[in-house]
């Protein structure tokens, strides 16, 4: 759906182009004739819809363990790959694409038992020369978890196998259509997201929920520690042409791969062209993880509006899920 609206509007701005835009000189590209646009205030102007489509896979796998890029060559044969392990299958969400590509098979579905999404939901997948999004620690891997994180994540497994839906309480606040949770590394599926920007503040959007995040720039300290939100508190300021955005204060139920509410983010946004936004983000979390670490998503500038997301439609699933599970309370009780 998205590549046809691509297709419909850069088919008119050529009907109309000749009008409205100077042609470029023989040999000159939109990189190469590009400068930064910056807004009234003299800032980069970030604004627009930015779309998370890559296909790198969040940690390096084991194939690349000895290298940070792809060659030429090697970035060219991974998308033949990639195209194969597609197939006329099951939706490849986040690192499946890749994963699949590496091992020279075509993926099947993760849940076989209901069905998935198709590929013709997930967006055409953008591939890089890097070989995971990870950048440091230098291998490419998330560091490891301390022991007290990996009790509490066997002690939330255990609990959701034991307590699957005794409430709605029990179900992940995504599939409640409570929130996606900041930040949302996630590629491939509704993965867009809107900036809008003023002299003093930021705003983030992101499709998955709609979930919008307002960011003074006006040196405002921290919300007081007492005050926790499922998506932080956010602060943001300029290091000359990047605009970093601090987030602390986190609730204790906006966990981000197992984090705390101690979790500490760093994010820098700098523009590096004309259709790139780099997105560069660092974890911090000392009861979780060894160390801290970083991510880099090249954000890719989109000419379409963002779209709806309709979670749940009136929420019927829950319904669903919450009698199921008491159905299966009854039969076991019969028993």
């Amino acid at each position: 759906m998205r590549q046809t609206c691509v297709t419909l509007c850069c088919a008119a701005v050529l009907l109309v182009g000749g009008l409205l835009v100077p042609s470029l000189a023989v040999g000159q590209t939109l990189e190469s004739t590009w400068r930064l646009p910056r807004t009234a205030d003299g800032h980069p102007d970030l604004q627009g819809v930015w779309a998370n489509n890559n296909a790198t896979p969040l940690e390096r796998p084991e194939v690349w363990a000895d290298k940070d890029t792809l060659s030429a060559e090697e970035l060219a044969a991974l998308e033949v790959a990639a195209a194969t392990a597609v197939g006329d299958g099951d939706a490849l969400f986040g690192d499946q694409l890749v994963l699949a590509a590496i091992e020279g098979i075509e993926a099947t579905s993760y849940d076989p038992t209901t069905g998935n999404y198709n590929q013709f939901w997930i967006a055409e997948r953008d591939f890089t020369s890097q070989t995971s999004l990870v950048i440091d620690p230098a291998n490419g891997r998330i560091p490891d978890v301390t022991a007290a994180a990996r009790e509490r994540r066997q002690q939330a497994v255990a609990y959701a196998r034991d307590h699957p839906a005794d409430s709605y309480t029990d179900r992940p606040l995504s599939e409640r259509c409570v929130s996606y949770g900041v930040p949302r590394l996630g590629a491939g599926y509704n993965s867009y997201n809107q900036l809008f920007q003023s002299a003093n503040h930021v705003v983030f959007m992101n499709e998955m929920i709609h979930d919008a995040r307002v960011i003074p720039l006006t040196g405002l300290p921290h919300a007081p520690d007492a005050v926790r939100q499922l998506h932080g508190d956010s602060r943001g300021r300029w290091d000359g042409d990047t605009l970093v955005v601090e987030t602390t204060n986190y609730s204790s139920d906006a966990t981000f791969r197992g984090s705390s509410d101690g979790l500490h983010m760093v994010e820098r946004f700098t523009l590096a062209g004309p259709r790139t936004l780099n997105y560069e983000v660092t974890l911090t979390d000392p009861t979780v993880w060894s160390r801290p670490w970083t991510v880099l998503i090249p954000l890719s500038r989109s000419d379409e509006p963002m779209f709806e997301y309709a979670c749940h439609e009136g929420n019927i699933g829950m319904d669903g899920i919450l009698s199921g599970h008491r159905a299966e309370e009854r039969e076991a009780a019969s028993k």
